[in-house]
């Protein structure tokens, strides 16, 4: 008897830890899809207007020379190529694109059916042009190290990461 009130003992006591390891474990599986819920806020509206230049040369060769002119959101100017170090280029031409959005971030896409996109948008000081989905646009194997360019919105020439 003593043999089974002690496994019954230990057995309560394993059910009391399951249920506090289980409660432990909801509130920690609570706390990470509440984390996960959380979303940062967006990026506030703002009407684009640049005529922005930006050519530069990094240490390691990674290179750009982009032209952008946007107007209240309405996109005149895209001319924009970028070097991955030696190992080939990027190439982004406005007569290639037609514009399919204005805001909250100006979007287009490109006339060749491919998916490729472009977007422009500002956040406080810096105007960013970003592609996705460009692959053909680019040397193969150097998509994924073709970064977005950034120009400085007051003097439309290249912004620096901060």
């Amino acid at each position: 008897m003593r043999r089974s009130s002690g496994t019954a003992r230990r057995g309560s006591h394993a059910r009391s830890l399951a249920r506090a390891s289980g409660s432990h474990a909801l509130v920690v599986a609570l706390g990470v899809l509440t984390a996960c819920a959380s979303r940062p806020t967006p990026i506030a509206y703002h009407p684009i207007s640049i005529d922005g230049r930006c050519v530069q040369r990094e240490e390691d060769g990674f290179r750009e020379d982009a032209r952008l002119v946007v107007d209240d959101n309405r996109v005149r100017a895209i001319d924009w190529q970028l070097w991955v170090g030696e190992r080939g280029t990027c190439r982004f031409a406005l007569a290639d694109f037609r514009q399919t959005r204005e805001k909250p971030q100006v979007e287009l896409l490109a006339n060749d059916r491919s998916g490729c996109r472009l977007f422009v948008w500002q956040e406080p000081g810096r105007v960013t042009l970003a592609h996705a989905d460009c692959e053909a646009r680019c040397t193969a194997g150097i998509y994924d190290e073709a970064w977005p360019v950034l120009f400085d919105a007051a003097s439309g020439g290249c912004s620096q990461v901060r």
